[in-house]
């Protein structure tokens, strides 16, 4: 439904006709789930262009960008790879640039908005055409920026947002396990339906199934008998925790706080666990145990490399479900252990008055920009303030988190690439590779939280 009204929402960017009747085609939705999915819907188009800069056919064409014929090899030592070699990764830095900088200062804008009758809440809910056009001539504009350093210092920028987006993509997955497992088992625990039973044991054996089925890959590709010891301590050892944590999770103390906890959220945990390793020892710049960054490529190779991976599609299609899911899920009552209740829509309390709904159903309604003043003359939105007495979310915090979301694709885009690195280790980077390695070990952290603390709190009120 707030994809719908959004929707509704982006046509006015076309003229109030435009606005109008496709308003008149939607239900009524929340202000605030609306806006939400607005701006997730600007994030997914900046992430879609900055992909079609990977285009192998635009590589060519991107040699002759400002940046490019601004740079110089007295900037670029002749070793190291100059623009044109990476040229599709320095595009997607300056995109992304723009991105995160909008959210920046919406983050700034936003700061301690407590209801939509404050005067920024036009900013936050209208004004789209504006806010598309601002940030195309700012893609435009960081064009023009000379590489010189820009490349190597956005990235430390774009690492430590990546590592931060990370911890609230954590969050999010570790809730999104557990409302999953909440909303299973508790139709099963209503129905004692069979096929509740089967669901909820066949998606359980398929995750762990899936889960070591990648370990012995890991194994496999990424290790030698004799070398790669580093590698082989990070999959033994992340296979333990996710041995441990799945254990946990059954354990008696924990069931009797925690009832509907068990092995379908622990599986869940561990497959993404297993694609962090992945991920992290993917980045590992020995390329002996290392089977994407062979010895002796060639800058043609090179060329041909600046493009996606297996990693990068699968990271991305995580990110994308973390956005939306952030963006259209409200938070639930596990929601104070996981932490996510500060990622979250919160539910307000916030209802539509019968007369207002009544004004609907007799389609006598306007669209507006903002607080919908529109309404105190007699008309409704499709999009209905929820916000008056309470703003349902942090706004400051939802764009500093899509800034962090902004840097965290960047650097997935990239395959975290470092600008002026050697040759053989485009696209590899010790730094990144303990962020992910990290990651895991942080994810399987706050799992145990979101298991333990009722029992260590049992006085504490989690619900």
């Amino acid at each position: 439904m707030g994809l719908v009204c959004s929707t509704a929402q982006l046509a006015c960017l076309c003229g109030s006709t435009a606005c109008s009747f496709c308003c008149s085609q939607c239900p009524s939705c929340r202000n605030s789930t609306s806006t939400r999915i607005m701006y997730a819907l600007l994030l997914m188009l900046g992430a879609i262009a900055a992909c079609i800069t990977m285009a192998p056919g635009l590589q060519n064409a991107l040699k002759k960008v400002p940046f490019c014929a601004n740079s110089s090899s007295n900037y670029v030592p002749p070793e190291t790879v100059n623009c044109e070699a990476a040229v599709g990764y320095l595009a997607v830095y300056r995109i992304c640039f723009i991105l995160s900088l909008f959210f920046f200062l919406m983050s700034v804008i936003m700061i301690r908005v407590k209801s939509s009758h404050d005067p920024r809440a036009a900013i936050q809910n209208g004004f789209w055409a504006i806010k598309y056009l601002l940030i195309i001539g700012g893609i435009i504009g960081a064009f023009f920026i000379p590489e010189r350093s820009f490349g190597s210092t956005w990235m430390y920028f774009g690492m430590l947002g990546g590592f931060l987006f990370i911890i609230i993509q954590l969050i999010l997955i570790v809730d999104f396990a557990h409302t999953w497992a909440d909303a299973w088992v508790g139709t099963y625990e209503e129905t004692e339906s069979k096929r509740w039973y089967a669901a909820l044991l066949g998606t359980s054996v398929f995750n762990y199934t899936f889960s070591i089925t990648g370990i012995v890959l890991l194994y496999i590709y990424y290790t030698h008998p004799s070398e790669c010891a580093l590698n082989k301590f990070f999959i033994s050892f992340n296979l333990i925790l996710c041995v441990i944590t799945s254990i946990i999770s059954i354990l008696p103390t924990v069931q009797e706080h925690q009832p509907r906890s068990g092995l379908l959220q622990s599986s869940i945990v561990t497959l993404y666990v297993v694609y962090l390793t992945w991920s992290g020892i993917s980045n590992s710049p020995d390329s002996a145990c290392n089977p994407g960054f062979l010895p002796g490529i060639s800058n043609n190779d090179i060329k041909n490399r600046v493009t996606f991976d297996k990693e990068s599609i699968i990271g991305l299609m995580i990110w994308f479900s973390c956005v939306l899911y952030s963006s259209l899920r409200t938070a639930s009552k596990s929601s104070k252990i996981t932490m996510s209740e500060n990622v979250l829509v919160q539910d307000n309390g916030a209802v539509r008055n019968e007369g207002e709904q009544s004004l609907i159903d007799n389609e006598d309604y306007t669209t507006v920009e903002g607080r919908n003043p529109d309404a105190e003359g007699g008309h409704v939105t499709k999009v209905w303030d929820n916000e008056e007495e309470k703003v349902a979310y942090n706004w400051s915090f939802f764009h500093l988190m899509f800034a962090l979301a902004t840097l965290y694709v960047m650097m997935t885009l990239t395959n975290w690439y470092q600008p002026n690195s050697d040759l053989k280790t485009l696209n590899a980077n010790n730094a990144s590779m303990w962020v992910k390695i990290i990651s895991s070990w942080m994810c399987l952290a706050l799992y145990v939280w979101s298991l333990v603390a009722p029992a260590i709190f049992p006085n504490r009120d989690f619900s």
